[in-house]
């Protein structure tokens, strides 16, 4: 890590620790009732819509922790910001490691640990990807660039990805395949909301049709991917 990035970091982590903002949402006036009269309706920007239900990074490195965030906040029910998961993180690293590669699934799985939860990684071929019931994150090669994203859930050959930078997207499989290593890492453990936001993405907005074919998940499905029956009451 360049002397820039090591210098983004410190700022990150002198920052004081904060809560997760809530989305900012205006009001729209229009004349819907004869004679005028106006009608307030919520809206949400085309960014906004991009980035609902992530954790957007705020630096280079910080992928990683950003994915996690949006996994904890929205499938645990958790109110963290990428600072705080970073803080974490780094209590637990290889620091000199964190400032030439950035953070790895070892420091996830130690993060996730010290709040109560586990996390385990699967290498899976990706005809199996539909099978995976729970949000995980995945690393992928973007123009040979390593970068964590979360694969929301993937359904009828394509895989919906919460992307840190980008936002909301989604791919073929067979385009996800090319520039993923072959596994998913799964956050599981107690307090897990089986019908959080992350299993039905937002669709583009020239979709024709919605994501209603996503159901609840069975516990079955759930055990089948590492959870316990204690982890549901």
């Amino acid at each position: 890590m360049n002397g820039l990035r090591l210098a983004v970091v410190l700022m990150v982590l002198a920052a004081p620790l904060t809560t997760v903002q809530a989305q900012t949402v205006t009001s729209q006036p229009f004349a819907a009732l004869p004679g005028g009269t106006l009608v307030y309706k919520s809206v949400t920007s085309m960014r906004e819509r991009r980035f609902i239900n992530l954790v957007e990074q705020k630096t280079d490195f910080s992928c990683g922790a950003a994915s996690l965030a949006t996994i904890l906040n929205q499938a645990y029910g958790l109110q963290l910001t990428e600072a705080d998961v970073i803080h974490g993180m780094l209590a637990e690293a290889d620091i000199e490691l964190v400032r030439t590669q950035g953070f790895s699934m070892l420091d996830m799985k130690r993060y996730a640990e010290t709040i109560g939860l586990r996390a385990r990684g699967y290498r899976i071929a990706p005809e199996q990807l539909e099978q995976v019931k729970v949000p995980a994150i995945v690393l992928i090669d973007v123009r040979g660039y390593k970068h964590f994203v979360v694969m929301q859930t993937s359904s009828d050959g394509w895989v919906y990805i919460g992307d840190p930078v980008l936002g909301h997207n989604k791919m073929t499989i067979e385009a996800f395949a090319k520039g993923w290593n072959g596994i998913v890492f799964a956050v599981i453990g107690p307090g897990y909301d089986r019908n959080n936001a992350l299993l039905s993405p937002p669709e583009p907005l020239t979709a024709r049709h919605r994501l209603d074919r996503f159901r609840p998940v069975r516990d079955a499905d759930l055990l089948d991917f590492g959870f316990i029956q204690s982890d549901f009451f």
